[in-house]
């Protein structure tokens, strides 16, 4: 289906052969034009306002200026949504961090079908970026003060959580918001390999309780919150009397692996009324079929609200179809958790 109008796209990056390049490809897309492109942050500045660009596509290694300087005094004067261009490091979170809301990693040119894998994944982010509310964006990464934990049971509930576009951030207002003695808590971000791991160690030093990256056959404990790791399917499974869980290679479910849908249906299989779900902020439905499950086998559900997402998106068919029993605006959903775990 054709927008009604063209995304007008602004292309930041210093290596000239790689700017034209892009500038050609995404082009092509009947959807997408094409207004400018920068060398420098200087230079992208100006045409910023002169053009009045949708999206931009950012490079983090520049002269002058690299990305993430350039983002920190840009959002604050002109907010827009911004897709990071990036190699793999840990510079793409922090420009998350700084105000972007979605990020790509440069192809590797060697290998067959890089670019065109690339531009595809570009294309599709740039069309979600467009319908991001980046007045919604609130970034802090310090080490937050967590809520009282009025009497949890942490030893019999299973919290799940799913999220895709302005997650990262969703997920650390969360995490950041509960204390240490919480019960186990298992998440599905999209995020490809490699970040994910940067992900959870970044939460883990901001958070009172213990984040990584999960491994096939990690143990869920009370305190500790599992990641799902970027190109594997993580299901919630028992092993004896202890919840366990299960990370394997597969195909993508619901457009993605990993998929919050796969989690949610192995905790409502698993766990079910001994679980609480939660969808945040993201594009498309995945999740929503999911936590319908949940609910259905007696899980307590939480969606949050249109006004505080970025993109209203797997939250909002998530409601719509009856799989949210309440919800919320982010400050409040954690909460909530503990509202209810207290009962």
């Amino acid at each position: 289906m054709r927008l009604k109008q063209r995304i007008k796209v602004l292309i930041v990056d210093d290596s000239l052969v790689f700017r034209e390049s892009l500038s050609r490809e995404i082009a092509k897309d009947p959807d997408i034009e094409v207004v400018g492109t920068a060398t420098d942050p200087y230079m992208a500045r100006d045409l910023i306002i002169k053009l009045k660009p949708d999206v931009l596509t950012l490079d983090v290694e520049m002269p002058k200026m690299n990305g993430i300087e350039f983002l920190k005094k840009l959002m604050p004067q002109y907010p827009l949504p911004v897709i990071v261009v990036s190699s793999v490091s840990q510079n793409v979170l922090d420009a998350l961090d700084a105000g972007a809301v979605e990020f790509v990693t440069k192809p590797n040119v060697t290998r067959p079908g890089g670019m065109a894998s690339f531009v595809n994944e570009l294309i599709i982010k740039i069309k979600i970026a467009s319908t991001a509310k980046v007045g919604n964006l609130k970034r802090d990464y310090a080490p937050s003060r967590p809520i009282t934990n009025q009497g949890v049971d942490t030893m019999s509930t299973v919290i799940a959580i799913g999220a895709s576009t302005g997650g990262t951030d969703a997920i650390h207002a969360v995490i950041s918001a509960l204390p240490r003695d919480m019960p186990p808590i298992i998440i599905v971000q999209h995020m490809p390999p490699v970040f994910t791991k940067l992900y959870a160690e970044r939460l883990n030093n901001t958070c009172e309780l213990e984040v990584k990256e999960a491994e096939d056959g990690d143990v869920l404990k009370p305190g500790r919150v599992l990641i799902a790791p970027g190109n594997y399917q993580m299901r919630l499974a028992k092993r004896g009397g202890a919840y366990i869980v299960r990370c394997t290679q597969e195909e993508k479910v619901s457009g993605h692996c990993p998929s919050v849908d796969v989690l949610f249906d192995s905790v409502a299989d698993i766990a079910g009324k001994q679980s609480i779900g939660v969808i945040l902020t993201g594009m498309g439905r995945d999740g929503a079929n999911g936590l319908l499950k949940m609910k259905k086998k007696g899980a307590y559900t939480i969606g949050q609200d249109e006004k505080t997402s970025i993109v209203y998106g797997m939250p909002m068919v998530a409601f719509n179809i009856g799989g949210v029993e309440r919800q919320l605006p982010l400050d409040r959903i954690a909460d909530e958790i503990i509202r209810f775990l207290s009962k």
